[in-house]
């Protein structure tokens, strides 16, 4: 497919809940159920006909759950059906954040994972070296494995490390290996220790053309939670930045100090480099403190910060632990809807 053609792709319909594979905790791991009620069940003890009132009956039209149950149904029609654009050139962002907990990691795979259901091309780039984007995108990454730091460090090429995701078509994962702690000391002594992440990405683009692949659509790097080399690498290979960002007053207190530090990458390194999306996580509408961050992030980066909000979810926790991203796990959970939302905004930006 050429550069300037563009095409569109359908987000399908929520499919079914997703095998987990072994958990991480031992034993066979067990997927979640659905929450099954009795229809035989009355409410009433004096009577035991099958036409009496339910649990679901029971459940007021206007109480709390029965609204947000309301309103995760219409927001899901809007998702069915919807045509994703796919982008003239790939378009790579860095996921940061120098503070760490603030779902870096989890809005990487999950909207990485959400644009390949929708049928386009994606890469991550794991440069954490604690590898857990390579664990949720179920790709090995123990010692023994190929990984972005030969890439960073031994000149081998991207093409070599990269593996398919086994759970999602279309997607694929550049995995971490615990040699990436290393690499920030190993890096500083290497010529153009900026940009090695970047000319692996550009020669793994002419490889793929060559080989007749597709060329990818999304490349989102993985970072740790810092400022340092590694980070500096995924800034120079991106032209785009998402920052997750926590609903708390920490997350507030260090995302000025990640602005200036994007500001340097673009005076001295990067001018192309721009912060096009800030996505508010773990929200919990039930305090003020959430609402209050929200509405001060939403003050200052009117453009930026994406309408989509990622609740606190278990079910987004939980994902990990059996290899998979909450797209697989359980595509029909809160969040999930609200990771398909954010990957819908991005694409048609």
């Amino acid at each position: 497919m050429s550069g300037g053609e563009v095409s569109t792709q359908r987000i399908p319909p929520f499919l079914t809940l997703g095998s987990a594979r072994s958990s991480i905790f031992g034993g066979p791991a067990v997927p979640p159920q659905p929450f099954a009620v009795d229809q035989h069940a009355s409410v009433s003890r004096e009577t035991d006909s099958l036409k009496g009132p339910t649990v679901v009956d029971s459940i007021d039209d206007e109480s709390p759950i029965a609204t947000q149950l309301a309103s995760e149904a219409r927001r899901r029609e809007r998702l069915i059906g919807r045509e994703l654009p796919r982008p003239e050139k790939t378009r790579v962002f860095t996921v940061s954040n120098q503070k760490g907990g603030v779902g870096k990691t989890t809005t990487a795979v999950n909207i990485a994972a959400a644009l390949a259901t929708a049928g386009l091309n994606v890469l991550v780039i794991d440069i954490d070296p604690q590898g857990n984007a390579s664990t949720a995108l179920g790709i090995e990454h123990h010692a023994d494995v190929e990984s972005i730091y030969d890439v960073l460090i031994n000149d081998v090429a991207l093409a070599d490390v990269v593996a398919a995701c086994p759970d999602v078509e279309n997607l694929e994962c550049a995995p971490a290996t615990i040699h990436l702690a290393g690499a920030e000391i190993e890096l500083v002594s290497l010529v153009a220790r900026e940009q090695r992440l970047s000319r692996a990405i550009a020669n793994y683009a002419k490889q793929r053309e060559a080989d007749g692949k597709p060329r990818l659509d999304f490349i989102f790097i993985d970072c740790p939670p810092s400022l340092g080399l590694l980070t500096v690498n995924a800034f120079c290979a991106a032209g785009e930045v998402l920052i997750p960002i926590q609903c708390e007053y920490y997350a507030l207190e260090g995302l000025s100090q990640l602005l200036k530090n994007i500001e340097m990458i673009q005076k001295h390194l990067n001018a192309d480099l721009q912060v096009s999306t800030i996505l508010l996580t773990m929200y919990d509408g039930r305090t003020n403190l959430a609402a209050q961050v929200a509405a001060e992030v939403r003050e200052h980066f009117p453009q930026q910060v994406l309408d989509a909000v990622v609740p606190r979810s278990v079910r987004i926790s939980e994902a990990p632990s059996y290899q998979q991203t909450v797209m697989t796990y359980d595509p029909s959970s809160t969040g999930a809807l609200s990771y398909l939302e954010a990957a819908a905004e991005i694409a048609e930006r």
